[in-house]
């Protein structure tokens, strides 16, 4: 038995020696401090401690310091002042080894020195609890290099005398290690000092390689490898080991971050040496020559703002070789990412050379901006272009609205704001030199195959900037009445009563929801060669072939009513009035379309049978109202499901129930949509096609009052609004959320739309 047990004691004995000989030998072949710090768990595991630190001398700051293994909460370095007042600075000035049985028994500390004191705020931070600690000094010959302390004996009350002699068997290795670490850090003060400290290269070679660096005007790192021999990979751990940053040899096979690299200017970046290489989330890799360059730095950081930047280094070959290959990776497919990249590289050279000449509306990279913002808000179908500086400390931004929402399509350098809105100016024909005072003009824009029309609005801001406001007029063709989103009641209706020879027909809404597009789309049903139209619009947005189109300019008299009373001199037989801004309009229009005219206009009101109490507060005639009105068409825009990313689901009974509350739960059941399994409706997932909103283009919502004897009589007697909406729905009306509803359950947009416009 006792044989077994010596036996016992005797190989675990071994096994432990095996483990300490094997990392006694990883710590020798280790070729730094943090490489030794990388053995931590296999040394933990010999010394029977929870957690350990290992201090490294720093002789130029008088100071011990260490690393914080990654899995404590405070990550990072510890450094601690060389004196007595830490146990691991007494340690290293005694030479002496201490053993706690209580870190935090200040009497058991008093005893080994006075002044010695337990720093507490490390478990604070981390929150690992300090009891037992164990400190030896670190020793080559006869010098200190550093301080080993293991914390929290796992298995007994205290460290014991054995654990003494296995921690003093670990230091030994350990001195030789980081004497090592101290003098080659010594030597690294420059970015070559790893090639003297491994003696890959003689000071006098290596002065001598920056002299012919000099002289030759190329860096010296070409040289070392040319003319010394130097390996490419040792000249990275030396970059490396100075910069504190990884090395980065040029791979031809390494994608590149093309959205990156197209905003920025290629002769740019190979002038300064510096290309980013990798982008992951809000991160991204730089790859240059010297991140120790506080200057590039600074420009990274302009040129790549909301971004957190990591930096590695590279020889100049090899960042040359990464430029050269992103111009092969960047397809030129984005015009506007080209120029912005111009844009923001000019302005960091004008920063740097501290250029006297500012760039003008004049300047050719201005023109194409100007240019390509024009040509992209007609691509991407935007109705208008907004230009929005803020000042000298923060880019402009540029908004497209599409679809009736605004979307951020670039941001310029604020030092370009003037400039461009200079430029559109001068396409606009105005004061470029007034910037106190709002201005109106337009431009005309060619494009390829057509040319595109533009309202411009400039209003003066704070700081002395101006905003700037671009219409995109469609000079096309109308929308067909066909594709304007008419159920079939409704559009065989409108075209019923617009075939009329006389009568009033209003389009009712607010701003921005189609009215100017339906009315022309109507005008283009009936404009025929039989027909004189004459149209008074403010703008005219919208030209047909045909239409005889009146620009109003209410300054010098031109009002709607004016044009109104000249066109029934010019024999009509349609009149489109843009829209009916008073009593007076409103009142010749009436008289117009009784006296043998087709009248057709818009008004500002929410519902067709709110127009017409709105129609006769304005103090119209009701008789006369009532026999001229044909029909009133209400409406509004809902974006439409994209159908590229389309998909059905199947809503939850509470969303059922509310489409009926808000269809009317006794029509709703009338259209034998029951809720079952089989029940669904659609929505976008978002796609490349739709600019991941789900949603890509527009459709119109409709409610149409036809004026028929009962509703005349309502009219005549001035009906309340309900008393016309009840007779409106007897008679076939659907409301515009009936119609809105009627689209959902087709498919063609969502309850979130038209909540959005039509439910109060």
């Amino acid at each position: 038995m006792w044989h077994e047990d010596t036996l016992t004691v005797l190989q675990e004995k071994h096994r432990y020696d095996k483990k300490l000989y094997d990392v006694i030998n990883a710590m020798n072949e280790a070729k730094s401090f943090d490489g030794i710090f990388n053995l931590y768990n296999e040394i933990l595991m010999l010394v029977d401690a929870e957690r350990m630190s290992m201090y490294v001398l720093d002789y130029d700051k008088k100071e011990l310091y260490t690393r914080v293994p990654a899995h404590i909460d405070v990550v990072g370095e510890i450094r601690l002042p060389l004196n007595e007042n830490s146990i691991a600075g007494y340690v290293a000035l005694t030479h002496k080894s201490v053993n706690l049985v209580n870190a935090y028994n200040q009497e058991e500390v008093a005893r080994i020195s006075p002044s010695l004191v337990f720093d507490g705020s490390w478990d604070k931070k981390t929150g690992f609890r300090t009891r037992q600690l164990l400190t030896v000094p670190i020793l080559h010959g006869e010098s200190v290099v550093g301080v080993f302390q293991l914390l929290n004996k796992k298995h007994g009350k205290r460290f014991t005398e054995e654990d003494e002699e296995n921690a003093n068997l670990i230091v030994k290795p350990l001195g030789i290690a980081f004497l090592n670490h101290i003098l080659l850090s010594q030597k690294q003060r420059t970015k070559f000092g790893y090639l003297l400290a491994q003696n890959k290269i003689t000071q006098e070679e290596l002065n001598a390689a920056i002299t012919e660096a000099r002289k030759s005007k190329i860096d010296t790192e070409s040289i070392l490898m040319d003319r010394y021999k130097i390996a490419k990979a040792d000249l990275g751990a030396s970059l490396s080991a100075f910069y504190n940053c990884p090395f980065i040899e040029f791979d031809p096979a390494r994608i590149l971050p093309c959205d990156l690299i197209k905003t920025l200017k290629l002769d740019y970046l190979h002038k300064n040496f510096w290309i980013p290489i990798q982008h992951e989330g809000d991160t991204v890799v730089v790859l240059m020559d010297d991140p120790y360059a506080l200057h590039k730095c600074d420009i990274v950081k302009d040129l790549l703002p909301h971004l957190k930047v990591q930096y590695a280094v590279g020889i100049r070959a090899d960042i040359l070789c990464y430029i050269a290959s992103s111009a092969s990776q960047t397809p030129n497919k984005d015009p506007i990412g080209d120029i912005i990249g111009v844009l923001k590289t000019e302005e960091v050279e004008e920063k740097e050379d501290d250029a006297t000449t500012r760039v003008n509306e004049n300047d050719s990279t201005v023109t194409r901006l100007a240019n390509q913002i024009i040509i992209d808000a007609y691509k991407q179908r935007a109705s208008d272009i907004h230009i929005e500086p803020y000042g000298v400390r923060a880019d402009t931004v540029i908004r497209f609205r599409i679809d009736g929402s605004c979307v951020e399509y670039q941001k310029i350098p604020s030092m370009y704001r003037r400039p461009l809105i200079g430029r559109l100016k001068i396409m606009a024909k105005l004061n470029i030199a007034e910037r106190r005072l709002p201005q109106d003009g337009k431009i005309r824009f060619r494009l390829q195959d057509r040319e595109v029309e533009l309202r411009v609005s400039i209003m003066p801001t704070a700081r002395g900037d101006e905003d700037m406001v671009l219409r995109v007029l469609a000079s096309s063709e109308p929308v067909p009445i066909e594709q304007l989103g008419l159920n079939e009641r409704n559009l065989k209706e409108l075209k019923n009563i617009v075939e009329k020879p006389y009568g009033l027909i209003l389009c009712v809404g607010p701003t921005g929801s189609g009215k100017t597009t339906t009315l022309h789309s109507v005008l283009g049903y009936i404009n025929k060669p039989d027909k004189k139209i004459w149209t008074a619009e403010d703008p005219v947005e919208i030209t047909q072939r045909g239409l005889r189109q009146v620009q109003v300019q209410p300054k010098i008299g031109l009002t709607f009513a004016a044009a109104l009373r000249g066109f029934l001199r010019l024999d009509p037989d349609v009149i489109m009035v843009g829209e009916m801004r008073d009593q007076e309009t409103a009142a010749i229009s009436v008289e117009a379309s009784i006296t043998g005219h087709l009248v057709l206009s818009t008004l500002h009101t929410n519902s067709s049978v709110e127009t017409v109490i709105r129609l006769l507060d304005m103090d119209l005639d009701p008789f006369t109202f009532a026999d001229a009105m044909l029909g009133i068409l209400a409406q509004r825009l809902v974006k439409k499901i994209c159908q590229e990313c389309k998909e059905p689901y199947h809503p939850s009974r509470d969303q059922y129930d509310e489409l009926a509350r808000n269809y009317g739960e006794e029509g709703f059941e009338k259209l034998g949509v029951p809720y079952n399994e089989a029940f669904v409706l659609y929505r976008g997932k978002g796609c490349a096609v739709c600019n991941y909103t789900g949603y890509r283009g527009r459709i119109g919502i409709h409610e149409l009052l036809l004026t028929s004897d009962r509703i005349k009589r309502l009219i005549q007697s001035k009906g309340r609004s309900a008393e016309l909406l009840i007779q409106g729905k007897e008679e076939g009306l659907t409301t515009l959320v009936q119609d809105g509803t009627l689209k959902i359950l087709n498919g063609i947009t969502d309850i979130k739309q038209v909540q959005a416009v039509a439910i109060r």
